[in-house]
C-alpha cells in the first residue's frame, strides 16, 4: 500500500529501475551461440548485482507490493532476484547480508504481485538489437505464461490487463521509445495508484522517467540496476475515485546509479 496522508490522500512511489549486467557485455561468444542473439540473459555479476539492489529496496523506506517487468531475460532475471529478496523471509535483517543470490532463499510470495508488460520492453530497433532484423516468420519471445515461468512461483498477478498485447513496431525512434515508456509508466501507476511499484526495464526507460518528471534535465549515465524513484499525491475524489497529482523525481542526482544534469529552463 501506499503510504496515507491527511484528509485521505495518500503518496504513490514508483521505482524505475534498469536489468543487471547482461552475459554479452562480457563474453563476445555469446552471441554467435545463442538461438536469440537479441535477449542477452544476464552474467553472473548481473544476478549478485539484481539480487543485493533488492536488498536495497528492502531498506528503501516504503513497502513495494507490485512489480511490473519487461519481457527480455535480462529484466525478468534481474526482477526475479530483485522480488526474491524483497519477499525472503529471515529471522534477521542481517541474514540477507550473507547470502548472494535468492538460490534456497525462502520468500512469502503474497508480498510482492508481478506482472509483464510488453510496454516496458527495449528500444525496438536494430541498434538497440545488437543489429539484428527479425524474420517475417519469426517470434521475439516465447508466449506469457512462458515468460511468466522465469518468476518467482507465487508472485504472478493473473488479473493484470496488459497495456500491449504485443511488442511494438519494430523500428521506432529513442524518441517514440521515450513517449512510449512514460505513457506506459503513467499507465501502470493509475492502474494500481494506491501501490508503491517496482519497474524492471532498460536504460532508456530509467532516463526517461527522470526527463519526463523534471522538465529540463538530461540523462547522461544509468548503471546496471540503477534507478528513479517518482512520487506523487492521490487524492480521493467525490465519488471515493483516485485523482492522482503529478509526479516528481525524489531520489537523488547520482545516489542511485543514475546520473543527470539540469538545464537552463531558458536553453
Amino acid at each position: 500500500m501506499a503510504i496515507a496522508g491527511d484528509n485521505n490522500d495518500w503518496v504513490q512511489r514508483l521505482v524505475v529501475m534498469r536489468h543487471g549486467d547482461r552475459i554479452d557485455q562480457f563474453n563476445d561468444l555469446w552471441v554467435r551461440r545463442a538461438e536469440r542473439p537479441w535477449d542477452p540473459p544476464l552474467a553472473r555479476d548481473g544476478f549478485e548485482r539484481a539480487w543485493s539492489t533488492g536488498r536495497k529496496l528492502r531498506r528503501i523506506g516504503f513497502p513495494i507490493t507490485r512489480a511490473v517487468v519487461s519481457p527480455f531475460s535480462r529484466c525478468l532475471q534481474t526482477a526475479s532476484e530483485a522480488v526474491s529478496a524483497l519477499c525472503a523471509v529471515v529471522n534477521d535483517e542481517v541474514d540477507l547480508f550473507t547470502v548472494e543470490s535468492s538460490k534456497d532463499v525462502r520468500i512469502n510470495p503474497c508480498k510482492v504481485k508481478m506482472s509483464i508488460e510488453y510496454g516496458l520492453c527495449e528500444v525496438f530497433n536494430e541498434l538497440a538489437m545488437s543489429g539484428y532484423r527479425p524474420k517475417s516468420t519469426e517470434s521475439w519471445f516465447p508466449n506469457i505464461s512462458d515468460l511468466e515461468d522465469n518468476l518467482p512461483k507465487g508472485t504472478i498477478d493473473p488479473d493484470y490487463d496488459h497495456l500491449l498485447e504485443e511488442m511494438p513496431q519494430f523500428g521506432e525512434t529513442v524518441e517514440e521509445a521515450r513517449i512510449r515508456y512514460n505513457n506506459i509508466i503513467q499507465a501502470i501507476a493509475n492502474m494500481y495508484p494506491r501501490e508503491n511499484i517496482l519497474l524492471v526495464t532498460h536504460g532508456e526507460a530509467v532516463g526517461a522517467s527522470v526527463t519526463f518528471s523534471e522538465r529540463y534535465s538530461v540523462v547522461f549515465e544509468v548503471d546496471y540496476c540503477g534507478f528513479s524513484v517518482l512520487e506523487r499525491q492521490v487524492s480521493m475524489g467525490p465519488t471515493g475515485e483516485a485523482v492522482p497529482g503529478e509526479f516528481k523525481v525524489v531520489s537523488k542526482n547520482g545516489t542511485d546509479g543514475v546520473q543527470w544534469t539540469l538545464l537552463s529552463e531558458k536553453a
